[in-house]
Parts: structure tokens; C-alpha cells; sequence
């Protein structure tokens, strides 16, 4: 199988700046070659996972890469670079790319050949060979040789070497040894898995390195690659062994639990080519530390016996996340169709919606007494769907308590507590406790419900328990305790809160804002984003003509949620320098992504920089919802950003304070990257990967 030709070949003549320019260049000389009919979707595949990670690697060479319906056969382009480009390897700039690109859905023989090509690329002489090399054909020879090493005259033999390539490939699997020579048993064990996003590339190139740091360190070491050439699982007994283990991994290790209890060391894939031997030196340590982070079983959030095994904050968190997650969709459908009524029948459309929605029609539409003097100019006709639309998102924003409590006993009981967690939160709407008393339903239901899973029944009973009996008695408990109990005190207590907040004025409105702008912008999406997020569309509901708090307060949090990817964008645009390449790609997204009210824009700047990041996009949205209440803007939808300007009064000041947060995020930003030593960029991954 001819994976690479002289016309797939560019010797010091391709000349770009960036790697979205060299990427783009050959990507078209692919296509020039004959071995693909679409250049910009082979661009596309390329670029997104260059995106996702980087593939600079130490030495001065890279490995853009993709699977993609672009080509029908596995494909590789090489180019010497005229001027070499930062490739984000971490010790300058690369001269050598090597653009791989595999059929969707190719097989594992094609995969393995790629694989074992990507492994050659950790020899230095091979590498050096490719950069003295003055002929396009030598090179596309040496290429070839390196991934298919059957002689071209004896194609009848290639089905064998592929599959000599892909075992490997995969060696060591299940019986990769570091330790050469050594008796068993005689040398320190540990396994690691390496994987990245595509399977491709990265994921062998870890292998090898660590393998080759064994070889060093003189130890035993057995890698499994859960790559796409398919995945040979280690040996039970090895595992057994094992004095640590790795993770070399841009995405979920499969069958985590395997090596539950093992300490580990966790970092992303690249690190497993840039640091092998660092990494393994710091999983013998772990191995000796009593205190060493070890692997946590992910299989199930109950043991056998059905209790719980997180810890009581780790519950109380997923139990919340589950129930605001599910209650967002709602949020966003509702809002912004409320906001389009308001749009088309101006904002005293409320008052009639019900009436000029249920008694008019395309073909009847309302007369001009039926409809809100004065009302927007869009006559009859939009005064008519100006009704319908708040009507719909009405309802739709009616299921927001129910919905929360429904899926918070959900997120504790599975689907027998959906019935009774929406019976409770609907009996707290009507008693008029809000967003508290849907918490405290949801929450009571999941308790009821999850304590009837637990019975012990005759199997003739089994069966009507989830259906029938558990949604039954758990609806009875939870929705009387609302109704008995519970309902009256805390629709007191939000009556309360609602008449503190009608009274802010001054500096304790602004005092709240700066609250809920550092709470927007604390963890980006994350639960007390959402905390803060869930408040302000719950008072929603209970704005009215005689108190705008509830409206102040949804504007300030849209406006602080906007900051972050805002802030962000504009320092990469400031000070490029200061950012990578996948940085300074992401800040053009993130202007899109702040815009649209979508805090999440900026975690690929945090996860990679926490400490300077986070304090940055605080103090922004600090000072985004103090001029925020200071403005007095409000906002009748609960998203959208700028999208929805036409339901945010003062507009043009709501901007100001967006803008004016972002800048200080900027600046605040700029500064801690240039004036403070960086962190360390494997700690915030290694976290990621054993929480």
C-alpha cells in the first residue's frame, strides 16, 4: 500500500507563518496529488484536532493529522519548511511536518502502518536523514519504508506486514518490557495507557517514548495504547504487579476501574513524548508515597450493597448540577420566546397574552382595543404573535421549579423520582415558594424515592415498584410535606428575600452586584456559576411593574457571564506573545462565544492557567456587575448577550459595563502572565484526569 509520492513531497519551498498556513498549504497539495477531492473538509479535520491539542514535538518536527471522509486512502504529506513555525512543541519552532491523513472508519491494518510510521519519527537519525535529503522521491522512499517495510516488489506480502506492523504497534499491550536483559521480577513494574483524541499518532509516540525511558531507567514496564489500530488490554496479573501506573491521555482512559487504588500519575498525552522520563521517575515516587493520588473507580456512584460512595459534597453537587442541567432548556426556550413577545408586542404584551393569543387568529387577527396602548409598530399582526410567543414561553418558564425539583430527584433516585420530584416542585409554584421550595421538593422526593429502591420486595412486587408504588407513595410523602410543612415557611422566606431585593438601592445594589459578577465568573459554567445563574431566572417571575430587582439582577449576571471569553479574546489580541498558538486560534471563538452569553468560552484559557486566569475574569465580572446595578439596566430575557439587546433597557450602558469588565479582565490578565512566574501546566491536567 503506496502511502506517500514525490508529489506529496515540499523541500524548503512552502513557506507560511502559522500553523493554520502550513496545515491549509499542504492540505491543497493533497488534493493537487490527486488523493483527495476536497481540500477544505481535509483542512477541517486537520485544523479541529490541532485545535483540541497541539502537535509540535520536540526535535523541530509535527504531525497534523486527521481521520476524514476527505480521502479514501491512508495518506501522508511531508514538507521541509522554508522558515520553520511554532508548532506549540515547547522547544522551538518545527521545520519537519509530516500531515497524516486516514480514511473514516479506516482498518486497523491501515491504522497500524500510520502508527508505526509515527513511532519511526522518535528515531534521531531517521529525522536527520529527512533533513539532509535533497530528493523528493529519496524522502517519499524513506517515508515509505518507515511505515510498510515490505519491499515494493512483493505486494502479495503486504497483508502480512500490516499486520506485523499493527502487533507492533501494539506490542507491549499486554508484554512490553523497559527492562532489557533483566530477570523477572528483578526490575520495578509499572504500566501506562496512552491515548489521544484520534488514535492516530500521539497516542504511539507516548508509547514509545515511555518505553524507551524504561529502557533507561531500567524498568518493567507494559503500555497499553487504546488507540484506533485497536487496543490489546493488559494482563490482569500484570496490573496485579504493578507498583503504579500512567495516563498519558487527551481522553477518558476505558476501564478505569481496572486500576483502582493504584497511584497514578496523570498528565496529557503530549507530556508522555515531551517528558517520559520525568514521568516515570514521578510514578516510582508515587509509588513509595502513602499520600500519592491513586485511581478512583468510575464505574458506578453506588456500591453493591447500594450505598453511596462519594463523599456528601461531591453528592450534593451532582445532585444540584443534574437538576439545574436539566432545568436550562427550559430557560433558554422559554426566555427567548418571551423576549420575542415583548419584541413584537411590546412589554405590556403580558397583560392581554392569554386573552389576544386564545380568542384571535392568523385569519382573525386582534383589533387595536384588544391589544397594549401604545405597542410595538408591528400592527395587528405582530401584536398577534407578539401573544403567542409570550404566551408559549410563559409556559414554558412555568416548568422551571418542577423541572429543577424533578431532576434533582432524579439525580438521586434514577427515574422513579422524576414523578414525585415534579409533583413536589409544581406543589411549591402553587404555594408560591419559588426556586428554595423546588429545591427542598426535588430534594425530599429523591430522599423518599431512593430509600423505596432499597426494599427488599417479593419478586412478584419488583416489577410495579419503579412504575407504580415508588412514584405513588414517594408523590404522597414529598408533595404533603411541601404542602403541610415546609410550603409555608419558605414561601415566607422568599417573599422576604423578594422585598429585600425591591429595597436595594445604593451601595447595597452594587455591593450584589459585585457578588454576583464574582460568582459568575468563579468557575465558568461550573456550580456556583449556575448557582448564581439559577437565582437570577428564578426571579424572574416575580418581577413587576412596581419592582425592576429581579430584571437588574438577570442583566447583571448575563452581562459578568459575557466577560470571561470577552476578556480573554482581547488580551490574545493585545498581546499575542503572551498566549500559544491554540490560545490565540481559541480567542477568536471566544469573541463569539462572550457575545452570546456563554461563559464556558473561556475554559480552555483557565484549564491551562488557572491561577492567573480565574483572578483576572473575577475582577472583570466584579466591576461588569457593579456598573451593572450602578446603570440600573435590566433584561426581560435570561440569555442570548447582545442578541437579545432588544429586551435589555439602557442598552447602550449594559454595553459599557461589558465592555469595561472585559478590558479589566485584559489588563489584569496581561499583567499576571508577564509579571508572575507561570504555573505548572501539568497540574491542573493531572487533577482533571484522577477526579
Amino acid at each position: 500500500m503506496t502511502i506517500i509520492t514525490k508529489d506529496l513531497v515540499s523541500l524548503d519551498t512552502l513557506k507560511a507563518e502559522t500553523p493554520r498556513e502550513v496545515i491549509r498549504a499542504i492540505a491543497e497539495q493533497i488534493a493537487a496529488a490527486g488523493r483527495s477531492e476536497d481540500a477544505q473538509a481535509l483542512f477541517d479535520g486537520a485544523w479541529a484536532r490541532e485545535e483540541s491539542s497541539a502537535t509540535g514535538m520536540p526535535g523541530g518536527f509535527a504531525i497534523p493529522h486527521c481521520r476524514t471522509t476527505a480521502v479514501e486512502q491512508p495518506t501522508v504529506a511531508f514538507a521541509r519548511l522554508a522558515t520553520p513555525v511554532d508548532f506549540d512543541s515547547g522547544d522551538g519552532d518545527a521545520d519537519l511536518v509530516f500531515f497524516i491523513a486516514v480514511p473514516d472508519g479506516a482498518d486497523t491494518d491501515h491504522l497500524a502502518i500510520l502508527s508505526t510510521l509515527a513511532t519511526s519519527l522518535m528515531r534521531d537519525e531517521f529525522v536527520e536523514r529527512l533533513r539532509s535529503a535533497q530528493d523528493a522521491g529519496e524522502i517519499a522512499r524513506m517515508i515509505q519504508e518507515a511505515a510498510d517495510p515490505t519491499p515494493a516488489e512483493e505486494p502479495a506480502a503486504e497483508s502480512g506486514a500490516a499486520a506485523g506492523a499493527e502487533a507492533g504497534a501494539a506490542e507491549g499491550a499486554a508484554s512490553a518490557s523497559g527492562a532489557e536483559g533483566a530477570e523477572p521480577g528483578s526490575a520495578r513494574t509499572l504500566i501506562a495507557i496512552t491515548a489521544c483524541p484520534t488514535g492516530i499518532a500521539h497516542t504511539y509516540m507516548a508509547a514509545d517514548a515511555l518505553k524507551q525511558a524504561a529502557q533507561r531507567l531500567g524498568v518493567d514496564l507494559h503500555v497499553e495504547t487504546q488507540g484506533s489500530a485497536g487496543s490489546s488490554a493488559l494482563d490482569p496479573q500484570v496490573i496485579s504487579r504493578a507498583e503504579a501506573v500512567i495516563f498519558a491521555a487527551d481522553v477518558d482512559v476505558r476501564q478505569k476501574e481496572r486500576f483502582a487504588g493504584k497511584p497514578v500519575v496523570a498528565s496529557r498525552v503530549k507530556r508522555g513524548i515531551d517528558e517520559p522520563d520525568q514521568m516515570l521517575q514521578e510514578a516510582l515516587t508515587a509509588a513509595e508515597d502513602p499520600q500519592a493520588q491513586t485511581v478512583i473507580a468510575e464505574t458506578s456512584a453506588e456500591t453493591e450493597d447500594g450505598s453511596s460512595s462519594e463523599g456528601f459534597g461531591r453528592t450534593v453537587q451532582r445532585v444540584l448540577m443534574t437538576g439545574v442541567s436539566y432545568m436550562i432548556p427550559f430557560v433558554a426556550a422559554g426566555g427567548l420566546l418571551m423576549a420575542l413577545g415583548f419584541l413584537l408586542g411590546g412589554y405590556d404584551i403580558d397583560g392581554v397574552a392569554e386573552d389576544v393569543a386564545l380568542n384571535s387568529s392568523l385569519w382573525d387577527l386582534p383589533t387595536a382595543d384588544q391589544l397594549p396602548d401604545p405597542f410595538r409598530g408591528w400592527g395587528a399582526l405582530g401584536g398577534y404573535l407578539g401573544a403567542v410567543f409570550f404566551l408559549i414561553g410563559n409556559t414554558a418558564m412555568s416548568f422551571l421549579v418542577p423541572a429543577l425539583a424533578g431532576y434533582i430527584a432524579y439525580g438521586m433516585a434514577d427515574r422513579p423520582g422524576i414523578a414525585p420530584g415534579f409533583t413536589a416542585g409544581a406543589v411549591a409554584v402553587t404555594m408560591d415558594a419559588g426556586f428554595i421550595g423546588g429545591i427542598a421538593g426535588g430534594v425530599l422526593a429523591g430522599l423518599v424515592a431512593a430509600g423505596f429502591r432499597r426494599l427488599s420486595v417479593p419478586r412478584w412486587l419488583a416489577g410495579l415498584m419503579p412504575v407504580v408504588i415508588i412514584p405513588l407513595c414517594a408523590s404522597i410523602a414529598a408533595g404533603g410535606l411541601m404542602l403541610l410543612v415546609l410550603g409555608a415557611p419558605i414561601a415566607s422566606l422568599t417573599a422576604s428575600l423578594e422585598d429585600w431585593l425591591a429595597s436595594m438601592t445604593g451601595s447595597a445594589a452594587v455591593l450584589l452586584g459585585v457578588i454576583l459578577g464574582l460568582m459568575m465568573c468563579v468557575d465558568l459554567g461550573g456550580p456556583v456559576n449556575k448557582v448564581a445563574y439559577s437565582f437570577a431566572v428564578a426571579g424572574l417571575g416575580a418581577a413587576t411593574a412596581d419592582s425592576e430587582a429581579p430584571l437588574m439582577i438577570m442583566a447583571t449576571v448575563m452581562a459578568a457571564g459575557m466577560v470571561p471569553p470577552l476578556g480573554l479574546a482581547l488580551a490574545t489580541f493585545l498581546r499575542r506573545k503572551l498566549f500559544t498558538v491554540a490560545e490565540r486560534e481559541n480567542g477568536k471563538t471566544a469573541v463569539l462565544l462572550g457575545a452570546a452569553f456563554i461563559s464556558e468560552g473561556a475554559i480552555p484559557f483557565a484549564a491551562a492557567d488557572p491561577l492567573r486566569v480565574l483572578p483576572a475574569a473575577m475582577a472583570g465580572g466584579a466591576t461588569t456587575g457593579a456598573l451593572a446595578m450602578t446603570f440600573g439596566t435590566t433584561s426581560m430575557a435570561p440569555h442570548g448577550g447582545v442578541f437579545v439587546l432588544f429586551a435589555i433597557d439602557h442598552w447602550a450602558m449594559f454595553l459599557v459595563a461589558v465592555l469595561a469588565g472585559a478590558v479589566v479582565t485584559a489588563l489584569s490578565v496581561i499583567a499576571l502572565k508577564q509579571w508572575t512566574r507561570p504555573a505548572s501546566t501539568d497540574a491542573p491536567q493531572e487533577a482533571a484526569a484522577t477526579a
